[in-house]
């Protein structure tokens, strides 16, 4: 049994062997494994272990011991998450960029999006798609992109807070393009927020969450 490590070029390594008569077993564990890695539930994966020779049981903790833990919104039950389309500039918080990102929602593309000045004023919105919506159990904090570091959050607005039928998407936007007109940093992401807390992926509601900052709006990144 392999790991699949991208860092950033893919390689394999080596976990654990399982011998003919656990092999049944494999799903199960490499279900467990992945679940463990994105969620560190440990209560699944011994689950799982319990039930596998000693030496395996051995050989994937001691693999496990040596993963750092993953970046917040970086991994599913299922493996990685993809980025499918790496930047996307939209100029203006308009109908086309509804149109774009009602599109990515619909068929259960990943979205994050951050408000960007350009050299002559102008501000636009920087958009990222990726291959998943992540999962996050119902007692946690609705939030799959880690908050930045060197800038102080204002207010967080996550869909469930609507109270009009402008619906999820433009619902979103128009928080956003408030706040961005105020001239503060804005982000949007989109997650799976799960009704339960044990065995939760996959099951839910879908969220956008709009993070807004105690902060300008950032220069945009000149291209290399």
């Amino acid at each position: 049994m392999y790991a699949l490590v991208k860092d950033p070029h893919e390689r394999l390594e080596a976990v654990t062997t399982l011998g003919a008569a656990d092999a049944e077993l494999t799903d199960e564990l490499v279900g467990a494994l992945n679940c463990f890695l994105a969620d560190h539930d440990s209560n699944s994966l011994a689950e799982v272990l319990e039930q596998v020779p000693n030496a395996v049981r051995m050989a994937a903790r001691q693999y496990l011991s040596n993963v750092p833990q993953p970046e917040v919104g970086a991994l599913t039950e299922f493996g990685p998450v993809e980025v499918v389309r790496s930047a996307v500039y939209f100029s203006s918080n308009d109908e086309e960029l509804e149109e774009y990102i009602q599109g990515a929602y619909m068929i259960g593309l990943g979205i994050r999006m951050q408000n960007e000045r350009g050299v002559d004023g102008s501000v636009g919105w920087m958009l990222q798609l990726l291959s998943d919506e992540v999962t996050v159990p119902a007692s946690s904090e609705p939030r799959t992109w880690s908050l930045p570091a060197e800038v102080k959050l204002l207010e967080t607005w996550t869909s469930l807070r609507l109270t009009t039928g402008l619906g999820p998407v433009r619902s979103a936007l128009g928080v956003a393009g408030t706040a961005s007109d105020q001239g503060r940093m804005v982000r949007i992401h989109t997650l799976l927020h799960s009704d339960r807390d044990i065995d939760y992926e996959g099951s839910g509601t879908s969220e956008f969450v709009v993070d807004i900052f105690e902060a300008e709006i950032p220069l945009e990144e000149p291209d290399e």
